[in-house]
């Protein structure tokens, strides 16, 4: 397999993370590395030819001069890789020592395309919600994958070079999630190892680190480029609306939230427009069910183009302000009162309030009556039925 390093002004953290693939237990004779320096001036590529000179690990070192981001030291390794895995590890970060075997065994074992090894953080936090079990199939409709789109994955070559999937050197921000997101829906399924820590994601001390710069246009370009292959690749239904929430809430939400309390009206103003083309083709009924109330009515202001609307919504969520809660007439819907709730004169609709999915309200996880209802009696079948079964284990046991 390869082991793809992009490695830009790496020194000293590239040491720890080669002496990570060199102690694989896969063994040096199933891995290659192909590092490209994207222009070092700090020793990085001084430091990739030594190693690549005394190193068992097979590496070809790619010097070449700063492209501006790690796409195009990602796609240079891409088009030089010979194992039927590819692997992105940053020249920051480190695996653990039983990683990439356990994720080709994975791979060869569940024949999919992509596989997740579980993520922590070092000095930096981590994505955490979907290292829930180890699977060697999961549901990227019905899973929390989609919130872990970094590269730092192991892909099938073979998918890759079928697809011509490469990142978007054009994008500055949020390519490595547009790789994913469609290596994901176009791939042959999707595992994820929760059992072992595969990567260890490293915060770098200086502080240097690209997910921690850029513009708020950068983010835009990232959320338009992901709004479009969702829409481009999934039919309108169900599915699509669950994958797009991840750009509404993981993307827009970032750029209308506090932020917006200390931009600019020229800030606003643009925001603004970039916004409003994207909220025309992408914003439904059926996306908006799936976010929680607090976020809908943001995302429900933006669509409006109410920037003094979401300005007071973001000052009552930021204050920790608890909304009443309302219900309606026959008592099986709740909504939650945050401001302009029924005020004609906004033009905010009732069911921007309503809650749709498991929401949280002064500390208390609160849902629909008749969902909870539903899931209620889901857990006191589940509870007959068990304590049915071991009745029936105590009987045979009586018995024999």
């Amino acid at each position: 397999m390869t082991v793809v390093v992009g490695a830009y002004e790496a020194m000293p953290y590239l040491i720890r993370c080669l002496e990570s693939v060199e102690a694989q237990t896969i063994g040096a004779d199933r891995i290659e590395i192909v590092a490209v320096d994207d222009g070092s001036t700090d020793g990085t590529g001084e430091y990739l030819e030594e190693f690549a000179a005394r190193s068992k690990v097979p590496t070809r070192v790619v010097r070449q001069k700063n492209s501006g981001g790690p796409s195009g030291p990602r796609n240079v390794g891409i088009g030089l890789a010979r194992g039927r895995y590819v692997f992105f590890l940053d020249a920051d970060d480190y695996f653990g020592d039983e990683a990439l075997e356990r994720m080709v065994a994975m791979a060869d074992r569940a024949g999919t395309d992509v596989v997740l090894g579980k993520v922590v953080g070092v000095n930096r936090g981590a994505p955490q919600s979907m290292w829930g079990a180890t699977k060697e199939r999961v549901d990227v409709y019905n899973s929390k994958v989609i919130y872990t789109l970094s590269a730092q994955k192991l892909f099938r070559r073979e998918l890759l070079e079928r697809l011509s999937l490469r990142f978007d050197e054009n994008l500055r921000t949020g390519e490595d999630a547009l790789f994913t997101m469609e290596a994901y829906l176009r791939g042959a399924g999707v595992s994820v190892i929760s059992n072992y820590v595969c990567y260890y994601l490293v915060g770098r001390d200086d502080g240097k680190h690209v997910t921690k710069s850029g513009t708020y246009e950068w983010r835009f370009d990232s959320m338009r480029a992901m709004m479009s292959l969702i829409h481009r690749i999934e039919p309108a239904g169900p599915k699509r609306d669950f994958l797009m929430v991840r750009p509404f809430t993981v993307g827009m939400l970032q750029q209308f939230g506090p932020i917006v309390l200390k931009d600019s009206e020229e800030v606003r103003r643009h925001k603004m427009e970039l916004v409003a083309p994207l909220m025309g083709t992408y914003w439904n009924d059926g996306v908006a069910r799936l976010i929680k109330v607090s976020e809908r009515l943001r995302l429900a202001c933006v669509a409006q183009g109410r920037m003094d609307l979401l300005i007071e919504v973001v000052r009552y969520v930021r204050a920790k302000t608890v909304p009443d809660v309302v219900r309606s007439r026959n008592g099986d819907t709740l909504y939650l009162a945050y401001p302009h709730f029924r005020d004609a004169s906004a033009g905010l609709a009732d069911s921007n309030y309503e809650v749709t999915v498991p929401d949280w309200h002064d500390g208390k996880r609160i849902e629909q009556p008749k969902a909870a209802a539903r899931r209620a009696s889901l857990s006191r079948r589940v509870a007959r039925r068990m304590r049915r079964d071991v009745r029936r284990w105590k009987k045979r046991l009586t018995v024999e």
